[in-house]
């Protein structure tokens, strides 16, 4: 199993997440952070004075897949994030050793 974790524009959350559930993705997390990359934040004037904001707004997406959907699952929120701007984000996979379902007490693939 592997936990996808995408950290991405706000405003592309929702297309993030139609993507993944028209794939049958169910299973989501969804964190709202903030941080920087390459853009090392921003300025903005408000009232005529200059602020520097060294951290963006982002949403940070998790979720659970099987081997098998990972790399689909990968592609599926590149593409949904996707505006060819500077931070549109970063997507990568962990390995998960054992998930377990509380409700249930099901462990491994049949908890996700």
């Amino acid at each position: 199993m592997k936990l996808i974790t995408a950290i991405i524009q706000p405003h592309r959350l929702d297309a993030v997440h139609e993507a993944l559930s028209a794939r049958h993705v169910n299973g989501l997390t969804v964190t709202e952070v903030s941080g920087y990359g390459a853009q090392k934040g921003h300025s903005e004037i408000y009232r005529g004075a200059e602020y520097n904001i060294a951290f963006r707004p982002k949403v940070r997406i998790d979720v659970v897949v099987t081997e098998d959907e990972a790399d689909a699952t990968i592609q599926i929120i590149v593409d949904a994030a996707y505006t060819g701007k500077i931070g549109d984000g970063k997507v990568w996979a962990t390995e998960v050793s054992e998930i377990v379902r509380v409700r249930t007490g099901e462990r491994g693939v049949t908890a996700v």
